[in-house]
């Protein structure tokens, strides 16, 4: 039995209301929106159902799962508008796609006090829009001047700034590891697999989608030579700024100065109970947890011991996978909302304001921390593998205001 964490369970949307027919194929997409079925038929035809099969395949994973879903949800938005004005939404009018984002830009909050749908969502449903007539061959509307002008007078009619999660910096994150659950069984589970979260997603300045993406077989284990230290290596295949994985990119996680928020020592401790369920499932488990005597209160480094990365081993198992309540580890990992969720569980149990906070979080507090400390921009674009200095230049003045500041030199 599947089990999963309690945030994975989808989210209202903010969209315009649907039919009926429209609703239920937003629930259960059409997985070929974004691929042109009709010359998959030629293919077909003119060769095997298996090679267009294969086709099919490589078509649909130009995109990641993230794109994909979220295109399949703005373009299923847009023939709901379309069905429901009696426009055509394959070929579009490139005046119905100006007023149809033009209808969505004056959408309010239920409450009334905002808008709906950011410009950035506007644009994506433009691009969504787009990709579906590239998909089917088709030139596409959004390119005709009247949807460019409509998406420019929008963001110039809306030019508020982008609400920023706040960053979770060191000390909000030894908050946010001081409520997690208690030691023993069922929270001893969750207790470790979130360190090994939110210390990864800190040190490593990782995105929610890199966190959710991870498997063991990412993992590798390297002795520092100056200290002697263990260091964690993760390889990210692909990102967001590289989505075919070409650069391979490589953070490095080293052992920790204290062992509360050591990620290496995270990860001793949390591999250490996935072998356990790989060998003996939930029942081995728990008795392991409840075998644990009480927690020493000022415990040892346990990333010493640490030789290898046992887990990765081919099997592509999930770094981390859903949780349920009582305990038990999913096979599958967790989502990209779950992730940003659970830094929102946790902000809310350390009284903070969990609106405040999300997967991003995590990331963002990686660069303002390292400015905090001294980092240089170099050294901060190197970890989060940034390629625009400006973003890093934002967090360290959300860091140190004053720092390489003129103001500073007025003499008031």
């Amino acid at each position: 039995m599947h089990t999963t964490d309690p945030d994975d369970t989808p989210a209202p949307r903010d969209q315009i209301a649907l039919p009926p027919p429209v609703r239920a194929r937003l629930e259960h997409p059409d997985h070929s929106v974004l691929v042109d079925t009709r010359a998959l038929e030629r293919v077909r035809e003119r060769f095997d159902t298996e090679q267009a099969q294969a086709l099919g395949r490589y078509l649909t994973n130009a995109q990641s799962p993230a794109t994909l879903r979220a295109y399949r949800a703005d373009w299923t938005a847009f023939g709901a508008w379309c069905l429901t004005e009696q426009r055509t939404s394959l070929p579009a009018d490139p005046v119905d796609v100006a007023v149809y984002l033009a209808a969505c830009a004056e959408q309010r909050t239920p409450d009334g006090t905002g808008w709906a749908l950011a410009p950035a969502t506007l644009e994506r449903r433009s691009a969504a829009i787009a990709a579906v007539h590239g998909a089917h061959g088709l030139d596409s509307p959004t390119r005709a001047e009247v949807v460019r002008m409509t998406l420019r007078g929008i963001r110039r009619t809306r030019k508020a700034r982008p609400h920023r999660k706040a960053p979770v910096v060191l000390s909000t994150l030894e908050t946010l590891l001081a409520v997690r659950p208690a030691e023993g069984h069922p929270g001893g589970v969750a207790r470790r697999r979130d360190a090994v979260l939110l210390l990864t997603g800190f040190a490593g300045a990782l995105r929610r989608s890199e966190l959710a993406g991870l498997t063991f077989d990412d993992l590798a284990l390297r002795t520092d030579p100056a200290s002697g230290a263990p260091t964690l290596v993760v390889s990210l295949w692909a990102t967001k700024t590289d989505q075919e994985g070409r650069a391979h990119q490589r953070v490095a996680l080293p052992r920790g100065r204290h062992r509360a928020t050591c990620p290496v020592c995270a990860l001793a401790d949390w591999s250490a109970l996935v072998a356990v369920h790989r060998d003996g499932g939930a029942q081995a488990v728990r008795a392991h947890l409840e075998s644990l005597g009480a927690p020493d209160p000022a415990p040892a480094h346990s990333c010493q011991q640490l030789r290898g990365i046992d887990l990765a081993d081919g099997a592509n198992r999930p770094l981390l996978p859903g949780v349920d309540r009582h305990g038990r580890l999913a096979q599958r990992p967790m989502t990209t909302k779950a992730v940003g969720n659970l830094v929102k569980r946790y902000a809310a149990r350390a009284g903070l304001n969990p609106d405040d906070f999300g997967g991003h979080s995590l990331r963002a507090g990686f660069a303002t921390q390292a400015a905090l400390g001294g980092a240089t921009d170099r050294e901060i674009m190197r970890q989060g593998r940034w390629t625009n200095a400006q973003t890093v230049h934002d967090y360290i003045r959300t860091a140190n205001p004053l720092e390489d500041n003129a103001v500073t030199r007025l003499g008031l």
